[in-house]
């Protein structure tokens, strides 16, 4: 039959391929992985969160769109950095989709802040040069004053940084005087007009410590810091000079070339103020332990006055005792005298009996007599006498005259 002729000749098309919602979205992956290789694509920071896994989940967007990204925990450990809100950043992605959301989404593999290549490039270059100068020498950090009465902060005026200082310093010491050295912190010339507030503050010399404080914002924000005048400016200045510049995660030159860095301008008021209920603690232990030790000193010298009042004599006794003594070494002294002139007594007579032997009249008493010639000189001999010689004898009593009749 012509119909079924014509029938048979009729070609039935096969029937299309069809895919599940995995397939397809694998090979939408895939077709994406492959159509896009790792790229670089800026944009700024939001809805960022970090899970318990470690992995970073935020959206990165411009003006006109967003996308959804992730960073995984073994890349995102690796950052020297935080990422934050509302952050410009370039991020090398690899464009990818999520399967099972289906959600287009970017893998990201690294990221930087938005400039930082270049102004890193510079950032380090300037570093390195003022490292090998000396500016950055640990043995040319001034120590800070333990107490400062006069705290200089150099700082945008409007700052909220400024803010931040006066409420910590406020806070914790309110005697301690503040100058402000207002300043523009960022755009054109604020470099400048940072170094001359620091020449200004070193040369009227009115603070113990200068404060040069900034709060957060982008690597451009920040970027005044960075400059090499004020690093020099630092250096100069007379005065100890402490940063409180960014974040905890933000370092500057500045940073480098200050006697000391703290992670923020509230952390850098800290550093510099002594914590006045601290100092009244202090004072009021220190009262305490002097206050323990005077009574100690004190009971031992009433314990020293008691053992010399035990010693003490009353000047009645004291005289009383001084006169029999007295008494006693009289009449020692006058037994003393008494054998002492008994003792030449004895010896005088001792002497005088031994003497008397030799006493010439003894001698005369015993029935001798002594001759003397008409000169006086006794006579021993008779062989010089003459006839006719005067003589004088002595008796034992008396005498008599005799004249020579003949001498033998």
């Amino acid at each position: 039959m012509p119909g079924e002729q014509g029938l048979a000749r009729v070609s039935t098309p096969s029937a299309p391929e069809i895919l599940s919602v995995s397939a397809l979205a694998r090979s939408v992956r895939d077709l994406l992985e492959h159509r896009y290789p790792l790229l670089w694509v800026a944009g700024e920071i939001s809805d960022f969160t970090v899970a318990k896994s470690g992995h970073a989940y935020f959206v990165l967007k411009d003006a006109h769109a967003q996308l959804r990204c992730v960073m995984f925990r073994y890349r995102h450990q690796h950052l020297d950095w935080e990422p934050r809100e509302g952050m410009q950043i370039e991020a090398q992605v690899l464009v990818s989709l999520y399967e099972p959301r289906g959600d287009f989404q970017l893998n990201v593999e690294t990221m930087r802040r938005a400039g930082l290549g270049a102004r890193f490039e510079a950032f380090v270059r300037l570093r390195d040069k003022l490292e090998k100068e000396g500016l950055f020498d640990p043995a040319a950090k001034r120590p800070l004053p333990a107490f400062p009465s006069t705290i200089g902060v150099v700082t945008s005026r409007d700052a909220a940084a400024l803010r931040d200082v006066l409420t910590t310093l406020r806070r914790r010491n309110p005697s301690i005087a503040v100058v402000v050295y207002p300043v523009p912190v960022q755009g054109y010339r604020a470099a400048e007009e940072i170094a001359s507030a620091l020449a200004l503050a070193g040369g009227r010399g009115e603070c113990g410590v200068l404060l040069l404080v900034r709060g957060g914002g982008s690597i451009e924000d920040l970027w005044a810091f960075n400059e090499e005048v004020v690093a020099r400016a630092v250096r100069a200045c007379p005065l100890p000079v402490v940063t409180g510049i960014g974040h905890e995660t933000d370092f500057t030159i500045a940073d480098f070339a200050a006697d000391r860095r703290a992670p923020t301008p509230t952390a850098a008021a800290e550093l510099v103020s002594p914590d006045r209920r601290r100092l009244l603690d202090a004072i009021s232990r220190l009262a305490a332990k002097i206050g323990v030790c005077a009574r100690r000193e004190l009971q031992g010298r009433m314990l020293g006055v008691d053992q010399l009042a035990r010693r003490l004599v009353h000047p009645e006794s004291r005289l009383r005792q001084q006169g029999e003594l007295a008494r006693q070494l009289r009449a020692r002294l006058v037994q003393a005298t008494q054998t002492r002139i008994e003792r030449a007594a004895a010896d005088c007579g001792r002497l005088r009996a031994n003497l008397s032997h030799l006493d010439p009249s003894a001698v005369l008493e015993r029935g001798y007599s002594v001759v003397r010639d008409a000169s006086g000189r006794i006579v021993r001999r008779g062989a010089g006498l003459v006839r006719g010689e005067l003589l004088d004898i002595s008796f034992a009593e008396g005498g008599a005259s005799a004249r020579v009749e003949r001498a033998r």
